[in-house]
């Protein structure tokens, strides 16, 4: 194929796209938690595709250690709008156990096409 020719090139940043849809972060987390005392903790929900998602958090207690969810475990964002639209949802959270620990068992699903 002649330079120009053929399916466009990817950049990068449209590979990570691909790769990671979706991104969590938490805002402003807390640096530490007591033990057994609910926090309530903001997390930033992006969608980095080209395509809007219907979105839903899901908080899977069979893979978190150490932390829990408190209440519902998952949360249903709604649509969330394309290339950098997003969502901020509150979850509720309880330390169980002492020391270091990261926080995993984080889910988003889009519902329309069951992509996680």
């Amino acid at each position: 194929l002649a330079r120009g020719e053929g399916s466009a090139q990817q950049t990068p940043q449209s590979n990570l796209d691909k790769l990671l849809p979706v991104t969590v972060e938490p805002i402003d987390p807390p640096t530490s938690l007591e033990l057994g005392k609910p926090v309530e903790i903001k997390l930033l929900i992006v969608n980095h595709s080209s395509e809007a998602m219907s979105l839903q958090l899901q908080m899977r207690l069979a893979q978190m250690s150490g932390v829990v969810v408190c209440g519902r475990s998952f949360k249903n964002l709604g649509e969330v709008p394309p290339s950098g639209g997003s969502s901020v949802v509150e979850i509720r959270v309880v330390a169980l156990v002492a020391g270091m620990f990261y926080v995993q068992g984080c889910s988003v699903v889009d519902l329309v096409s069951g992509r996680e």
